[in-house]
This record gives C-alpha cells, structure tokens and sequence, in this order.
C-alpha cells in the first residue's frame, strides 16, 4: 500500500498567499522527510477554497524543495485548459521535476469556476474526452493533427518531450460508475472516495472499478487510490475536537458543487446545510480521525471491503494549525504507516500484490 498526502491551498480566513505557500512547502518537505510516496497538489480558481490555480507550477517549487517524494497533480481540471498547451507544461514540468511528476486529471464540478472562464459545465465530460485524446497525441507521438468538436489542430510537434515514457503517469478523479469504467478502459489509475465522503461510497466505486477491470482484460494489479482526511492524535479527545475543521471542507465543497455558494470578494462563506450530519457520524463513518490504533482500525476496515492499493491523506484541514498538522503527519507516519505498508485490500482478486 501507498500514501501520499494532499494539499488543497485552502484558507478560511483568508490568509496571505505567502503563508499559505509557506505552509504547503513545509507540509511537502515534511512528507519527503517522513516516507511518504508522493504530494499531490489540488487546482482551485477564485476562491479561498484553493490558492492553486496553477498546479504544475507548484509542482517545480516542490521538486526543489524535495528530494525524493513523487509529485502530482489531484487534479488537473482538464475542461479548464487548452489540451495542447497543456501537453506542453506537463512535458515541461516532467523535464523540471527529473521524472517526479503523477498527473491527476478530473472533470471538475464548479459551476463558479466554469462560468469565469467561459466554458459549460455541462459539457465538461466531453470535453474532457476530447481533452484526452489530444494530449496523448501531443505526449506521445512525434508529429500529429486532430479534428474534432472542440478543438481543430493542424500538423504540430510539442517541445520539450516529457522524461518518463510514454508520458508520465495518468490518474482519474473518477467518482460516478461511468468516469470509473471510462478510466479503467483508459488503463489509467483511479482516485475515488473523495476527502468529504462516506466510507460506504469507497465501497461502492471499489465494485464498480473490480468489474470494470475484470470485464476489460487488462488484468490486475490495477491502482485504486482513496483520498480520505486524517488527523492523528495523542488523545481521542482532541481527534473529535478537529471534526469542526473537516465541516468547514464538507460545506464548502457541498456548496460549491449545488452551485449554493455565496463567495464575496473571493470568501466562500461557511454556512450550516440544510441535511448536515452531526459530528459523531463524521467522526466514525467519514474521516480517518483518532488515535494511532483509532486510525489503523479504521484503515483496515477499508482493506477489509476493498482493494484500495493508496491512501491519499488530506492533513492540512480547514483552520487546523501548522504545529497540529505537523505532529499529526509524523504519529501517522510512525505509528500507522508501518502496519500498512505492505498490505493489499483483502477484496482484490487473488493474486494481487501491493504494488
């Protein structure tokens, strides 16, 4: 089993970028130093819920700063970008990273975002597979041309090439039944499960994804990747106590996602929903929050019900305070990573191996 952690960028209060940046270059260092697999990087625009509008970016920065960690993109909101000048910064960024860089691509889902910048939401899945099928062309093949709906290009040769071959790894954010079998025929990795989800939806998309991967042929090991939140702590106490962060990130992606949220001067403002879960439930069904043993406890009932080959851990969670996030990363890596990190889902087909 893997583990990486993920940055959002976020800030409820608005704080300066410079130490929004700070942090997340702190946070990317400490997972390098700690053992973990990779850092993945969200893409937000226009809001406080993400100062990243520009991942790949980042993802340079990070390179630098790291010395073996594997970075990457969760996601890359694909509709949002031209394909082929995006083939060209993932190159670019694969060349700048020495071969460090995972690329996460997703649909996207904010109705707030889409309008700004000019393109229908409701046409996001297809332009995402036209987006698709460009940008392999440009990262795989010397020469190319391409006439479809949404982008007419003539004869052209990208510079520079990206290092890993034939490009560098594709991940899906894929949460309904159709992006899971799309991606599994891709033959690209799944990202599911999503930080502000129950675990049942885990389960859910895992027998959705088996299938898809059983009736495509391509065999197994295949990656199955969960984002989920943690928080490790000393006390269990404290763990229930930063539930009211993980809320912050429930309602605002609720939110954003209805196309429900009120965003002034760029403050997504925090509002109670209407059907909200009370904490307990949050607690025990939603977040990987407790104690070390709490945590592994709830890690091994998702490897009990499905084959998840990666835990992707969001630690940095609504107001949750730089000293807090650090302690919990470091009792997570010392105290549950170890239990994890050669064991596969107990529901992947015989056979499978962690990867």
């Amino acid at each position: 089993m893997k583990f990486g952690t993920f940055l959002l960028l976020h800030s409820p209060d608005m704080l300066p970028a410079e130490e929004v940046y700070a942090n997340a270059v702190a946070q990317a260092e400490l997972a390098d130093e700690l053992g973990f697999d990779a850092v993945w990087l969200a893409e937000h625009h226009f809001s406080n819920y993400g100062y990243s509008p520009s991942p790949l970016m980042l993802t340079v920065k990070l390179a630098e700063r790291t010395k073996r960690v594997r970075i990457g993109t969760a996601v890359v909101v694909l509709p949002l970008h031209h394909p082929l000048k995006l083939a060209e910064e993932i190159a670019m960024a694969d060349q700048l990273t020495d071969g460090r860089l995972e690329v996460g691509f997703g649909r996207g889902y904010q109705e707030y975002e889409f309008r700004r910048l000019g393109v229908p939401l409701d046409e996001n899945r297809a332009i995402f597979d036209e987006s698709v099928e460009v940008m392999v062309k440009a990262l795989t093949q010397d020469s190319f041309s391409y006439q479809g709906h949404y982008y007419q290009i003539p004869e052209t040769t990208i510079f520079p090439r990206p290092i890993q071959k034939p490009h560098p790894p594709f991940w899906v954010a894929a949460q309904s039944p159709p992006s899971i079998v799309a991606t599994v025929q891709r033959g690209y990795k799944c990202i599911t499960g999503g930080s502000s989800a129950p675990s049942g939806a885990v389960q859910a998309n895992w027998d959705v994804f088996r299938q898809a991967v059983d009736e495509s042929g391509r065999g197994w090991p295949q990656e199955f990747a969960v984002q989920k939140q943690v928080y490790v702590s000393d006390t269990e106490e404290d763990a229930r106590a930063q539930v009211r962060n993980a809320m912050w990130h429930l309602r605002m992606v609720t939110a954003l996602r209805a196309n429900t949220q009120r965003v002034e001067r760029g403050l997504a403002i925090e509002e109670p929903l209407a059907d909200e879960p009370d904490a307990d439930m949050i607690y025990d069904e939603w977040l990987l929050f407790g104690t070390p043993d709490v945590c592994a406890e709830k890690i091994q009932r998702l490897l009990d019900t499905t084959g998840i080959t990666y835990l992707n851990c969001v630690f940095a969670i609504g107001r949750m305070e730089p000293a807090k996030i650090r302690r919990s990363m470091e009792l997570f890596a010392t105290e549950v990573m170890p239990r994890f990190k050669d064991k596969v889902g107990v529901a992947a087909p015989l056979g499978v191996s962690a990867p």
